[in-house]
């Protein structure tokens, strides 16, 4: 047993462990600061770049922590007629969408309902949720997520 310690000096002990302090220090500071603290803002609907996708196309709003939350995002998909952005999903955030304009089919749970232009639809933390356009015209809403601090560590 001490053949194995005994060829390591006190120093190179000491400065392994202190390297491993700053080691670790430095990834727990790049973790928290990844992403700067959102504060008060203001997004114009001119400056949103557009990004196409296969369903239509999103505008990224913000994706930031709050002082409140330990992350915060939003938003704004474009659906083209009878497409879904994605499979019906759950998942711990919760999510508020707002209707910009079109129609659309909510999925939640064993529910569907139409939901057209100014509606809002609240999605609550692991509730089976899933959208549709069942318009004619392409249905754009903006989407807001919450990550409270207490679900991100889970």
């Amino acid at each position: 047993m001490c053949y194995l310690f005994c060829m390591i000096t006190r120093r190179e002990l000491m400065g392994a462990v202190i390297l491993s302090f700053l080691a670790g220090a430095s990834l727990a500071l790049a973790a928290v600061t990844s992403k700067p603290v959102m504060h008060s803002s203001i997004f114009n609907w001119e400056s949103l770049t557009i990004t196409p996708t296969k369903t239509g196309a999103r505008r990224t709003v913000f994706d930031n922590p709050t002082p409140a939350l330990a992350n915060f995002e939003c938003h704004i998909t474009t659906l083209n007629p009878g497409a879904s952005p994605h499979p019906p999903h759950r998942h711990g955030d919760e999510e508020l969408l707002v209707i910009k304009e079109g129609t659309l089919e909510a999925w939640q749970g064993d529910a569907t309902n139409v939901v057209t232009t100014g509606g809002i639809i609240f999605e609550a933390s692991n509730e089976l949720h899933g959208l549709r356009n069942v318009g004619t015209n392409p249905a754009t809403y903006y989407v807001f997520r919450f990550m409270p601090r207490d679900l991100a560590t889970h």
